[in-house]
């Protein structure tokens, strides 16, 4: 894989953006992307915005846009895994990553291809493709321990990712996890006519909350049943927190509860924010979210 880009930031690069850099000097470059090729690369930074993402190339022809965090050596890399038609530029994402920087703490949050600046159309990807993008995101821009972070569809990403990543997890939190939602919650949910509508013309339109009505196609449902997760044994082998609101309207606080029952590990908890709904963004929420992190920091210091 290859990582490219026209933005730099500070906390990865250890040069301030402001500068104006022309350089390809290969040892630095190399060093800076992680490993990657980038011998053909000619940097030219002029006073880019802070927010201007990288990009990794991958083998599956995507391009993904992320903004990654360095920290000093040894310590876990806390990874984002956004939500369904979400993108790395949430609040949850951006509130944990300048928490992470505070803290000293690396992190890495990214778009799945066809959401926010990654390359790729929304309707043409399926859960089997955001996971292979939250893979190559990982193991092309982190190294070591890891402490997952997964929102709504981004817990189930996360518990794949479990899968996938075995011996570089060594925590796991979700938000409102939404695993096996296109079987549980979408096709479970869709009347007779909706199915027909579904089977017949590859794709049907769904009414939300949030924006326009989602487009929700026949391959992503048969591709989310190749990645069900609450159907097979499901070992998490580390410090786990599910955190629910009480009044999340768009994933139920019965999953969390199915979610804890189906999942096998010995630190496992399911924590509930009383009257918190699916955006869990409250100044509560995040604060919840910080400590079950910090709880994941204290529980490999101290071996527990």
């Amino acid at each position: 894989m290859r990582i490219s880009g026209t933005g730099f930031s500070e906390e990865l690069w250890g040069v301030p953006a402001q500068m104006r850099i022309a350089m390809c000097p290969k040892h630095w470059l190399a060093h800076a992307a992680h490993q990657a090729t980038l011998a053909e690369t000619v940097w030219k930074v002029t006073t880019m915005p802070i927010d201007t993402p990288l990009y990794l190339d991958t083998a599956q022809k995507r391009r993904l846009a992320y903004h990654a965090t360095r920290a000093g050596a040894g310590g876990p890399t806390i990874v984002f895994l956004g939500g369904f038609h979400s993108d790395m530029q949430g609040s949850k994402a951006l509130h944990l990553e300048a928490w992470a920087r505070a803290q000293g703490y690396a992190y890495l949050r990214f778009d799945y291809s066809g959401h926010g600046q990654s390359s790729g159309a929304f309707v043409d990807g399926a859960i089997g493709d955001w996971a292979e993008d939250a893979e190559a995101a990982i193991s092309g821009l982190t190294e070591g321990p890891l402490i997952l972070v997964g929102s709504s569809m981004g817990g189930w990403i996360s518990l794949l990712m479990t899968q996938r990543l075995v011996g570089r997890v060594v925590g796991l939190v979700t938000i409102a996890a939404g695993p096996d939602f296109t079987e549980d919650l979408m096709w479970a949910s869709f009347s007779a006519a909706q199915r027909r509508t579904l089977e017949q013309d590859g794709q049907l339109l769904v009414p939300t909350d949030y924006d326009d009505p989602y487009v929700i196609t026949a391959r992503l449902i048969e591709d989310g049943r190749n990645h069900l997760v609450l159907r097979t044994p499901l070992a998490l082998p580390f410090p786990v927190r599910f955190l629910q609101g009480t009044e999340d309207a768009d994933v139920d606080m019965s999953v969390s509860l199915r979610l804890l029952a189906h999942a096998s590990g010995p630190d496992i908890q399911l924590r509930l924010l009383k009257g918190e709904d699916h955006r869990f963004s409250s100044p509560k929420a995040l604060a919840m979210i910080e400590d079950a992190i910090e709880d994941m920091i204290r529980c490999r210091a101290t071996g527990g």
